[in-house]
């Protein structure tokens, strides 16, 4: 695993990346940051990555961090999305899950205006 440091505003998140090929293209372009956005309990931005869904998942777990090959974008998962029913979390569309949150991604309910994300790789 691939250590990074997530921070959205005033907080800072610990994550790792996985080994997939995704996960490889968005280590190699880090540091990055953009605007967040959310989507029900999802922050999102789009990132200088252009892939392939690897690995599509209809469904994701809490802590998760996906891509999200249709708005090219890096997705930090903490709950449930306007698609969801029932506990499951429910992305857009399909994403492929490159890595997780290793801190608690429960700091961030309640944010809807997330501002600037910043992604670097961690010490």
């Amino acid at each position: 695993m691939r250590s990074i440091t997530i921070k959205i505003g005033e907080t800072t998140l610990e994550g790792e990346l996985g080994q997939s090929k995704t996960a490889r293209m968005i280590w190699d372009a880090l540091p990055f940051a953009g605007t967040g956005q959310t989507w029900g309990d999802e922050i999102y931005f789009r990132v200088p990555v252009a892939a392939e869904l690897e690995n599509p998942r209809e469904t994701v777990e809490i802590g998760d961090i996906g891509y999200w090959p249709t708005g090219h974008a890096f997705c930090i998962f903490y709950g449930r999305t306007p698609a969801s029913s029932g506990d499951d979390i429910v992305p857009a569309s399909p994403v492929d899950v490159i890595g997780r949150v290793t801190s608690d991604v429960s700091v961030l309910k309640g944010i809807t205006d997330p501002g600037r994300v910043t992604v670097e790789k961690g010490m």
